[in-house]
């Protein structure tokens, strides 16, 4: 048991003192604030867009009126989206400057219309004036914020609203759509004027949007669900992920660590002096201690985060990690996936020498581990789906999908069946990768598939 411990230590302090090691534990925190900040600063840092709109001929009157009027509309659900997220985010507790500059962004306007210059105006309508347009659009020594970015000439087809977008970048199709959408809108307005229907009744029936309120008998309150009852799935679904990327981490680790001394000789000293058993449980220990060290700095910076940007719901969090015994399942699928994958992963390493050795047998595994990644996301609004009830009781996949769905409160059969049968799996990994280690270890056999289930039949003989 010395050696063990003594092993497990080595192993630690190996990646533990590394400068690397805790980069690559705060990289994670800084990714998830940039991955949930960047498509905010896009949005606010992206120019708005000035538009000219050009009616060519007399049949394209009432055109220009029409984009006009789809701007001033989506303006106006842009305030009202940015109005109810506010009014979400304050009954939360998010009161925040981060959390008012992001709400304050949904209702920033794409586009903005401008007048046309005065000589694209006074051109004549076709090839004439698109010059003058393709002149402006091709402009960069104007201002940025005063320059064009769009020429629209507005026409008839046929006796149906179309347009011409002249753009200064080709790939931003942003005018295009908007333009199609808004003539979209105007050309079913006349469609139902021809018919003989008011214009009013069209009008509103436009603007009409429904007020629906959700109710569950399943809510805190009994009646409407709020984003607190919302709150369980999600934090479930984050936790599916956590366990994921924590438990391949680990492995993964292991794996190197393992395949690393092999190639250095280092691993037949160890063998000198101490058991393959001992070898292999003291590295499991002590890169399972590593990975504790990075779901505590994980854990730890998140709720310091949410506790201090938005206390209500950083306590929210707490009570349903601990009060409703997310936590402790989550320590439970941790265990047991580690388990299964870490002594997999260092069984494969103690038969390779070279990454490529590894990916023979990497390939198959990682394909395996896609299943739940896509799985996880169905569990969030159908835990009780046959496919994720069937796929959590397999125990590779068992540790994300059952911490995906735990918040929905399965059976209890089902949330200890699926937990014992992880665990048997798991008893029964490390007997065949005890085996394979120990063969592997002690050989320079090539790494194949052959070999490897050669190992595993006679690895204790």
């Amino acid at each position: 048991m010395n050696r063990t411990l003594l092993i497990a230590r080595r192993e630690y302090m190996a990646y533990a003192r590394t400068v690397g090691f805790w980069l690559s534990l705060l990289a994670f925190p800084l990714f998830a604030v940039l991955g949930g900040a960047i498509p905010i600063l896009m949005q606010t840092s992206e120019p708005v867009r000035r538009v000219v709109l050009i009616e060519q001929g007399p049949e394209a009157q009432g055109l220009s009126a029409a984009v006009r009027d789809a701007l001033a509309s989506d303006a106006k659900r842009r305030q009202d989206r940015a109005r109810e997220a506010a009014a979400t985010a304050a009954a939360a507790g998010a009161q925040t400057s981060a959390a008012g500059d992001a709400l304050r962004s949904l209702s920033r306007p794409s586009m903005r219309l401008v007048a046309a210059p005065a000589d694209m105006a006074a051109a004549p309508n076709g090839p004439a004036q698109e010059a003058v347009a393709r002149r402006y659009l091709e402009d960069d020594e104007t201002p940025r914020d005063q320059r064009i970015s769009a020429v629209v000439f507005l026409t008839r087809i046929e006796g149906k609203p179309s347009a011409r977008v002249w753009t200064g970048r080709a790939t931003d199709d942003t005018v295009e759509d908007f333009v199609r959408a808004a003539l979209k809108t105007y050309n079913r307005k006349e469609t139902f004027a021809r018919a003989g229907i008011d214009p009013t009744v069209v009008q509103q029936t436009e603007e009409f949007r429904a007020d629906v309120s959700v109710f569950s008998p399943r809510a805190a309150s009994g009646g409407e669900v709020s984003f607190k009852d919302k709150l369980p799935a999600i934090i479930g679904l984050i936790g599916g992920f956590l366990l994921w990327s924590l438990i391949i981490t680990g492995a993964s680790i292991l794996l190197n660590s393992v395949m690393e001394e092999k190639s250095n000789k280092i691993l037949e000293v160890l063998l000198s002096s101490a058991s393959a058993t001992e070898i292999l449980a003291g590295k499991v220990l002590g890169v399972a201690l590593l990975t504790l060290t990075v779901m505590g700095a994980w854990g730890g910076i998140g709720l310091f985060g949410l506790l201090t940007a938005a206390p209500a719901q950083g306590a929210q969090v707490l009570e349903i990690l601990w009060g409703g015994g997310l936590l402790a399942w989550f320590v439970a699928f941790m265990v047991g996936g580690y388990l299964m994958y870490a002594v997999l992963f260092a069984a494969i390493g103690a038969f390779c020498e070279t990454p490529r050795d590894a990916q023979t047998l990497m390939g198959p595994i990682m394909m395996i581990l896609v299943v739940p990644m896509i799985t996880m996301q169905m569990a969030l609004t159908s835990p009780d789906s046959p496919v994720v009830r069937i796929l959590s009781w397999i125990p590779p996949f068992t540790p994300f999908l059952m911490m995906a769905r735990m918040p929905s409160h399965p059976p209890l059969y089902e949330s200890l069946g699926a937990l014992a049968a992880m665990f048997a799996f798991a008893l029964f990994m490390v007997w065949v990768a005890g085996r394979a280690f120990r063969a592997g270890a002690l050989s320079d056999v090539k790494l194949s598939w052959k070999a490897f289930g050669s190992a595993i039949r006679g690895g204790g003989r």
